[in-house]
């Protein structure tokens, strides 16, 4: 059975990103409906998946890592506004079936993501 997962390293640190809130969006044109949210866990992984079953269908999807507050809550001092404050990624579900994991490598200043397994 399909499903979609995600974790996020803090590649400033170290470390996995705990705390960080995450919010998937389905998205339809312009639209963007919330489907799920989630905090990750001591180890940048949230507790399950954000999408399973019958709600993990193809389509488009949008991730929100709220990461400002991630780096303000452990006191990095950052400009305001933030150059990084809400980390949104899009993506494709191709296949209902198949393992999708979406992770995050992230710093103040950068960030990077690829198709896990």
């Amino acid at each position: 059975m399909g499903r979609l997962t995600t974790h996020v390293l803090d590649a400033a640190h170290g470390r996995p990103g705990s705390g960080i809130e995450i919010e998937l969006f389905r998205v339809d044109g312009e639209q963007l409906t919330r489907v799920a949210r989630a905090s990750t866990n001591h180890d940048g992984r949230c507790d399950s998946p954000l999408l399973q079953g019958e709600d993990f269908r193809p389509g488009t999807y949008q991730l929100h890592f709220h990461v400002g507050a991630y780096y303000r809550q452990r006191g990095v001092e950052l400009a305001e506004p933030a150059f990084l404050d809400v980390v949104a990624l899009r993506f494709g579900i191709a296949a209902g079936e198949d393992h999708y994991h979406v992770p995050l490598l992230v710093s103040p200043y950068s960030y990077s993501t690829y198709r896990g397994s």
